[in-house]
């Protein structure tokens, strides 16, 4: 897919903040934090903690975890260009795909078995005796079941990119995606688990909303509308000057 990295960096983020917000992430965000940082939870609802005590062990796990998701796009990418050469036949099977993913991402709140909120305390505690490095590439490792509707649409999407480090960009992004509101919560936590607490309270409505995007994003991958909405993207940010993407 040619340029195709502009529009869909823009969609890679937005899911990536979906699967952050997800009942099996969200609730854990609190413990991963405490647990990387050596704080306990009263303590960082209280605020007495040094900021740069809790922020470094955040960014590192969120390092961590990034660099697993961005080997797995670009995995994804270097498969997928050995099926390149059916024509636009892998931009259909990804769009199919996504599509599908769209749909069971739709289902999920009506399935309770995909709804659950997970609380495995052990993986946490083990994440936490082996640094914010090891508990990055943990989370990466255990989370991918997990989070595998929105993930998998976004490698599905890198499978088509013409270059690995495209597909590399698109799993930074998602991976961005998860590490900006958990950063947040690492600054602002009080402030972050209010607002955790409306996400959970309108999970049903953001859901609804992922959804549509996953299968819309599906759909224009499919029709190849997607490739015509990133060359129009490109033209415009040749435009302006800041095509950033241009000679990945």
């Amino acid at each position: 897919m040619t340029g195709g990295v502009d529009t869909t960096v823009i969609a890679a983020f937005a899911v990536g903040f979906i699967s952050f917000i997800s009942p099996c992430v969200l609730p854990l965000v609190p413990g991963y934090l405490s647990a990387v940082s050596g704080y306990s939870l009263a303590d960082m609802k209280s605020g007495d903690r040094g900021l740069a005590k809790i922020l470094v062990p955040a960014l590192v796990f969120c390092l961590s975890f990034t660099t697993v998701f961005v080997a797995l796009g670009m995995t994804a990418t270097g498969l997928g260009s050995t099926l390149q050469g059916a024509g636009g036949t892998l931009d259909k099977i990804a769009g199919a795909v996504i599509i599908a993913l769209g749909v069971f991402f739709l289902l999920t709140p009506f399935i309770p078995r995909l709804n659950k909120e997970w609380r495995p305390d052990a993986l946490i505690s083990r994440a936490g005796s082996g640094g914010p490095l090891i508990a990055g590439a943990a989370f990466a490792v255990a989370w991918t079941p997990c989070v595998g509707p929105t993930l998998g649409s976004i490698l599905s999407a890198a499978a088509t990119q013409d270059t690995v480090g495209q597909g590399g960009i698109l799993l930074a992004f998602y991976s961005l995606g998860l590490a900006v509101p958990f950063l947040l919560t690492a600054v602002a936590f009080t402030r972050a688990t209010s607002a955790f607490r409306w996400l959970r309270d309108h999970y049903l409505i953001i859901t609804a909303i992922s959804g549509v995007i996953l299968i819309t994003m599906g759909l224009m991958l499919f029709t190849g509308e997607l490739e015509q909405l990133n060359i129009k993207a490109q033209e415009w940010l040749d435009d302006l000057g800041v095509n950033f993407f241009k000679s990945v």
